[in-house]
């Protein structure tokens, strides 16, 4: 009797325990759905890469290469630096010669203005004694006179008479030779006719 009534009860337990693992491999599968759709959302929701843009890595340079470019670098930077050392001393060579230079033309400058001041006084010492001899030429008598200009080259003559007064002058070529008086006459009218042109 008691056996008859323990069936049913077994009946009921053994049901209860096939819905657990239903509910349980029921739970699994749609954890497992859950889990494969978001991995698919993932995917798109991605950005897409171009394969064609993805680039090479670049490889990094060695030793020795590292070593040639630096070596380059440094023998260009002494190069320059002998390029620039050499320019500045060339620009204090120029420097200097163009002192020397200056120094020359302000020498040169000096002895030029010497020289004409020199030439200057000797111009004036020089009109002072033709000035001072034309004088004694005047206050001689005119025959006296007359006999050392027919001695005197005609030019040299004709510049003492020239600046004689016009009534002494008549007087010392009247005492003089008819040839020399007309040689002096000549040089006393082309000068006077040279310096007309002059003016005009």
């Amino acid at each position: 009797m008691t056996k008859v009534r323990n069936a049913p009860l077994r009946r009921r337990r053994g049901r209860g325990t096939l819905s657990i693992i239903a509910g349980l491999l029921i739970a699994s599968g749609a954890i497992r759905l859950g889990m494969h759709a978001g991995t698919a959302l993932a995917f798109q929701s991605a950005p897409k890469i171009d394969v064609a843009e993805i680039k090479e890595p670049q490889v990094c340079p060695d030793n020795a290469e590292l070593e040639e470019v630096i070596h380059a670098l440094t023998r260009r930077e002494e190069e320059v630096s002998a390029q620039e050392v050499e320019i500045a001393r060339q620009m204090e060579a120029l420097e200097i010669q163009k002192a020397e230079a200056e120094a020359k033309i302000a020498a040169m400058k000096a002895e030029d203005e010497k020289l004409r001041a020199t030439m200057a006084a000797a111009a004036t010492a020089a009109e002072n004694d033709v000035s001072q001899l034309t004088k004694v030429y005047a206050n001689m008598k005119p025959k006296q006179a007359a006999g050392l200009f027919e001695e005197m080259d005609p030019e040299f003559a004709a510049g003492f008479l020239a600046r004689m007064a016009p009534d002494a002058a008549a007087q010392v070529m009247a005492g003089m030779t008819p040839k020399s008086a007309y040689a002096i006459s000549v040089v006393i009218a082309g000068r006077n006719l040279g310096a007309g042109l002059v003016d005009q």
